[in-house]
């Protein structure tokens, strides 16, 4: 590991990883950022429980405190992670989590499945339009396939059974929360919720729009807002002179 690492960005699982690369480009310009991925055989059982104690091993490497930020699946995996091991986070970064932490797309896909008697595939397609909006037929065929896999390989242990719940609460280290004002996963009642959670100097934010994927179509946007954010948490390297003015509301 890196002796200048500055941002650790947490991903569930490998096929969703595609959507996060242009904000980590972008913000790789300013600061020394890698990626960990959530990884299980076909053998293995999958958990956030399993998910954390991975994450805590590979940190385990890591002499000082990482800003940790993560998406969804990731985020909640950052977010445990941050309660378990506090003294190992200087900041948490959340996209798109809403105050329960275990409400991700997977859930609502499975509450559908339960409510609705259309197949899979109906329901994967209908849940594309919620996390991308309208796309074209080939590309929605493509993201159903996407989505299929994340299915597959998400730590989150929902099933046409049962629905977890992870739990609810704040952090001790500095914290934002970002999500889309037209995102129907993680709507703004349930972003807004973290407001009963949210200490004096922790900050929520929300993209104009972008649906749930708003950091991969407007990754200048939301990574201006991320590093203005880290900024004061002892980042390992000066961020450069052209970073926009740290001067912001909520």
């Amino acid at each position: 590991m890196s002796d200048d690492l500055d941002v650790l960005w947490i991903s569930s699982s490998p096929i969703l990883q595609r959507f996060d690369k242009p904000l980590l480009q972008y913000i790789s310009k300013y600061v020394n950022v890698a990626q960990w991925e959530y990884r299980q055989n076909k053998d293995e059982g999958s958990s956030i429980d399993e998910a954390v104690a991975l994450l805590e091993e590979f940190l385990a490497q890591c002499p000082y405190p990482v800003n940790l930020a993560g998406h969804a699946a990731g985020g909640a995996i950052a977010l445990s992670f941050a309660r378990r091991y506090p003294k190992k986070v200087r900041s948490l970064t959340l996209l798109a989590v809403a105050s329960q932490p275990a409400n991700t797309w997977h859930a609502h896909y499975y509450l559908q499945r339960q409510l609705f008697t259309i197949s899979r595939e109906q329901i994967l397609a209908n849940i594309v339009r919620n996390l991308f909006g309208e796309q074209p037929s080939h590309t929605t065929k493509k993201l159903v396939a996407v989505l299929n896999k994340d299915l597959e390989q998400s730590p989150l242990l929902h099933s046409l059974f049962k629905l977890v719940h992870l739990p609810q609460g704040g952090v001790t280290m500095p914290l934002i929360v970002c999500g889309s004002k037209n995102d129907p996963i993680v709507t703004s009642p349930a972003l807004q919720d973290w407001f009963n959670y949210l200490k004096p100097e922790d900050h929520l934010w929300e993209c104009p729009k972008g649906h749930h994927f708003f950091h991969y179509f407007y990754p200048q946007t939301v990574g201006e807002r991320l590093l203005n954010f880290w900024q004061p948490y002892h980042l390992q390297q000066m961020l450069k002179s052209q970073l926009v003015s740290p001067n912001w509301k909520n």
